[in-house]
């Protein structure tokens, strides 16, 4: 990747660094959620916090909240910033859950950094930012490897995790709240008992 003067920039050059991750693309009920989190280089210098930072699915639920809580403080203190984007049930039926996680990203990302220029772009897996955004790099257990990732993975997985919890309430007979939409034999006893709700991924279940 190279900037607008035709030299790679470094992420050191840039003001802030961005980590991205999704949450939610397998399964059968409920949105796939992307978070974009931003902070300044220098933010993980200084963590306030005893808990283990890495891939929020290697972390235990109240682990995960703990970090959660530290970095919504962090968030109102403006030390980082951090947006989640969802897309329901019925559009990735209707426009297939790799556009829809695009979409997803596209959204968040365009709410912590409005300009490309500012950043450096890290992504899980195969995530790959607009190309707008010039300094971007895209790694394979990013959320593992590189911290800004991981704040991005563990703020997608509370976020998405506690509004499933709220679907649980709306729809108590499929236990949103243990299996997060998931295909569990559990889940897919509740559907056929009790059949499908609007939250379920139509094109998912089989």
């Amino acid at each position: 990747m190279e900037n607008f003067n035709g030299a790679r920039k470094s992420p050191n050059s840039t003001d802030y660094i961005v980590g991205i991750d999704e949450v939610g693309r397998g399964p059968i009920a409920g949105p796939v959620a992307v978070c974009s989190f931003i902070c300044k280089p220098d933010f993980f210098d200084s963590i306030e916090i005893k808990v283990p930072l890495r891939d929020s699915k290697k972390l235990s639920s109240s682990q995960r909240e703990k970090w959660f809580d530290y970095l919504s403080k962090c968030k109102k203190e403006n030390t980082c910033n951090y947006a989640v984007s969802y897309v329901e049930a019925s559009n990735i039926d209707k426009f297939g859950i790799a556009p829809s996680i695009r979409k997803a990203l596209q959204v968040s990302l365009a709410k912590v950094a409005k300009n490309p220029k500012e950043v450096f772009v890290y992504l899980d897996g195969g995530l790959y930012a607009p190309e707008e955004y010039i300094n971007q790099e895209t790694i394979i257990k990013g959320d593992e490897l590189h911290k800004v990732i991981s704040c991005a993975s563990i703020v997608a997985k509370v976020s998405r995790d506690r509004l499933m919890t709220k679907y649980a309430e709306e729809y108590p007979d499929y236990g949103f709240d243990r299996h997060a939409g998931y295909g569990t034999k559990a889940h897919y006893e509740s559907i056929k008992k009790n059949g499908q709700t609007p939250i379920h991924r139509k094109s998912f279940i089989h």
